[in-house]
């Protein structure tokens, strides 16, 4: 048996950001997507580093070894691990990156540096810094600053030198060389112009120059009022801790707390500098000095380019055929968007998978509710919402139209918080009855329940989801939401509405899995079950997909579970710190995790049940701050067309050889061996999946 029980949760997901990077250098995926993955790669990193790094940083900090919390390894142990593992991350990024460049040169697309800029671009270049680049540029110069300014942990910037020419030229009697004087400036890169600038090209080709490098371009006109003689610029990015620390003052509200910590969290302490690895030392020393980074910190060396989270905004440049194909979202069989949503969902439950099915349903529901005159109330959920939020236009149409409309928004959403806040104020404008969520409880619950009435009788309508109601990420995350007129589980839905208003009051629940109360407890009841039914010789199985399992205590219960003869499969997209396969104590446990065009989020639990299976939906994964220590809801499904549609999309998944790679101890991200099996790439049999359910049910009409 292995020494080791569980992998440790930083380095699995570290391992799983490697597998997105090899979906960047997978020769296969179409160039411009490649790129994009570079971008979420990237985008990944800094938000590890704002959260679980900087985690593991305070720990560290704070003088506990923290090898009980952290499964065996102490804090300062896994900081220099965490760093290696980074290091290495990042040189394969842009080696990778190089590769790509070159392979998009053999497509006529170019990415040139300021010293590439040809004459006939020029004029181009010139004319759009001062048009549009230099009236947003923030350029500072510190040598003379009192206190060094803080620098935005979501921005990039250009550390510059200036040598200055000498004031007087040196005697020819003095046998010293007057040392120069040198002057350092920081450029911040503006945000509101696209990374990528398109030039003007010759036919059939294609000249792009990041923001960076026409700013390099330009530091002769920017530094004009000064007589140097030199002048180089590198870039520099530094990320912060983005713990919010929320104050205790009673006479703020909730809006206002979270305001004001979202403001604090631009000076958090610093805990990753990354660099252009060809800076000069004494330039890199100067801008280590003023901004206090120490050995603490993770210091990274890098490319000449940061940011690269950018990169997911590469411009198409009208090729795409250097991008995958898009599949258009499915309808789902006998669910229209047409006629009544809440007529078809009386007669039975319906299930949208996007973005293989349409989320236009999720919208459908919403704004057929709030026209509806027999409809008296909306609640519903809210964690991350779209830019431009339909489901947000259609609450406030409902409650315009007189419906009584209870949201409860989570503030703390990480990164969506100032989001939320403007559409909390723009609900409470509108006479929404707003929700906080409780203090302690994050709420990532995805429900929603209507009121209507029906013949004198209140009847109930909602649905439950493993996803966001989002209508931008639904194009890419891949979700389920069951639609449903069950009375008894909206019963325990409108509970959980109760429980956010009074929420000293404990409430039980016939049909839904609740979290922080129960989650916990009925997993390890269901999966009991398939012990007993294990030891008494019968079919006992587990399927379960997540997005990550790392609760200790879960794992040890899959490990009691594969002990007994369990046959357990595990698709488990991110982190997953259980090790399969090991005699004696996961033998009967595989895990895999698929990274493709889209990212894995649905979660959905199957246990066997001697073979009348019990299959729940959920917004928890395997993780403790999802079965402890927030508001969390597994939802079973009932319908038995449903159910068998959600086993057997599983098992599509389940089959993949493509895009599948194995979850190990050495943490390595090998793929599946195909053997003599033929290629099934998961998502796309899923899609394949979805259309043929379409030809089916034509035929049955």
């Amino acid at each position: 048996m292995t020494e080791n029980r569980y992998i440790d949760r930083e380095k699995s997901w570290l391992a799983f950001n490697a597998r997105v990077l090899q979906e960047a250098g997978d020769s296969t995926v179409p160039l411009l997507d490649r790129l994009r993955f570079i971008g979420i790669f990237s985008n990944n990193l800094d938000e590890f580093f704002r959260v679980r790094f900087a985690a593991v940083r305070r720990l560290s900090l704070s003088g506990v070894s923290g090898e009980k919390i952290l499964g065996g390894i102490s804090a300062e142990k896994l900081l220099r691990d965490i760093t290696e593992i980074v290091i290495r991350q990042q040189s394969e990024s842009l080696r990778i990156l190089s590769i790509i460049e070159k392979e998009l040169e053999a497509e006529n697309v170019f990415i040139i540096n300021e010293k590439e800029v040809s004459p006939e671009q020029e004029s181009f270049v010139n004319d759009f810094f001062i048009q549009k680049v230099s009236p947003a540029l923030v350029t500072i110069i510190l040598n003379d600053l009192a206190e060094f300014p803080v620098l935005k942990d979501t921005s990039g910037y250009l550390a510059v030198k200036l040598v200055m020419k000498p004031k007087q030229k040196p005697s020819l009697l003095s046998l010293v060389k007057p040392k120069p004087e040198i002057r350092y400036a920081l450029i911040e890169m503006p945000k509101t112009i696209n990374r990528f600038v398109v030039l003007p090209s010759k036919k059939d080709t294609h000249s792009v120059m990041l923001l960076d490098d026409v700013i390099r371009y330009n530091l002769g006109h920017i530094f004009n009022i000064f007589d140097s003689e030199s002048v180089e610029a590198h870039m520099i990015k530094i990320t912060r801790d983005a713990q919010l620390e929320i104050d205790s003052d009673l006479s703020k509200s909730m809006l206002e707390k979270i305001a004001t910590s979202v403001k604090d969290r631009r000076i958090g302490e610093p805990v990753r500098f990354v660099y252009d690895q060809s800076i000069g030392k004494d330039t890199l020393q100067f801008f280590l000095s003023k901004m206090n980074i120490d050995s603490t910190d993770s210091i990274i060396p890098g490319g000449r380019y940061h940011n690269r989270r950018d990169y997911m905004d590469f411009p198409n440049l009208g090729r795409f055929d250097l991008l995958y194909k898009q599949n258009p979202p499915l309808p789902v069989p006998g669910l229209s968007l047409e006629g009544s949503i809440l007529d078809r969902i009386t007669a039975k439950d319906y299930l949208v998978n996007a973005p293989y099915q349409s989320f236009s349903y999720v919208i459908k529901f919403l704004r057929e509710a709030a026209l509806d005159p027999n409809v008296i109330t909306i609640k519903i959920t809210l964690y991350r919402l779209a830019k431009n939020s339909q489901v947000i236009s259609s609450l406030i149409n409902a409650a315009k139209n007189g419906k009584k409309v209870t949201v409860q928004i989570e503030l703390q959403a990480r990164f969506d918080e100032a989001s939320n806040i403007s559409y909390a104020e723009q609900m409470q404008q509108e006479g929404i009855d707003l929700i906080f969520g409780i203090k302690g409880l994050k709420v990532h619950s995805k429900i929603c329940v209507i009121e209507r009435i029906e013949e004198g009788k209140t009847k109930r309508y909602g649905f439950i989801s493993t996803g966001n109601f989002n209508e931008a990420t639904a194009n890419v995350y891949t979700d389920v939401t069951l639609f449903t007129a069950h009375q008894q589980i909206l019963k325990d839905v409108s509970k959980i509405f109760d429980f956010f208003n009074v929420n000293y009051r404990l409430h039980r629940y016939k049909h839904l899995i609740v979290s922080p109360h129960y989650s916990r407890t009925r997993f390890y009841r269901l999966i009991d079950k398939e012990i007993m039914y294990a030891k008494l010789g019968r079919q006992a199985y587990i399927n379960l997909k997540m997005n990550s399992l790392s609760d200790f205590k879960m794992i040890d219960k899959l490990y009691e579970a594969s002990r007994a003869g369990v046959k357990i499969k595990l698709l488990v997209r991110g982190i997953c710190s259980l090790i399969p396969g090991v005699k004696g104590m996961s033998e009967n446990i595989e895990a895999i995790s698929i990274v493709d065009n889209y990212l894995e989020h649905s979660r959905v639990y199957i246990f066997g049940n001697d073979g009348n299976p019990e299959v729940y939906i959920s917004s928890a994964d395997f993780m403790t701050r999802n079965l402890d220590g927030r508001v969390e809801v597994s939802c079973p499904i009932y319908d038995i067309d449903v159910r068998k549609e959600l086993i057997d999309s599983f098992e599509v998944s389940w089959k993949g050889n493509v895009k599948a790679r194995l979850h190990s101890e050495k943490l390595d991200n090998k793929y599946r061996v195909r053997g003599h099996q033929a290629i099934w790439r998961a998502q796309l049999e899923t899609y394949n999946f979805y259309r043929n359910l379409l030809d089916v049910t034509a035929e049955e009409l």
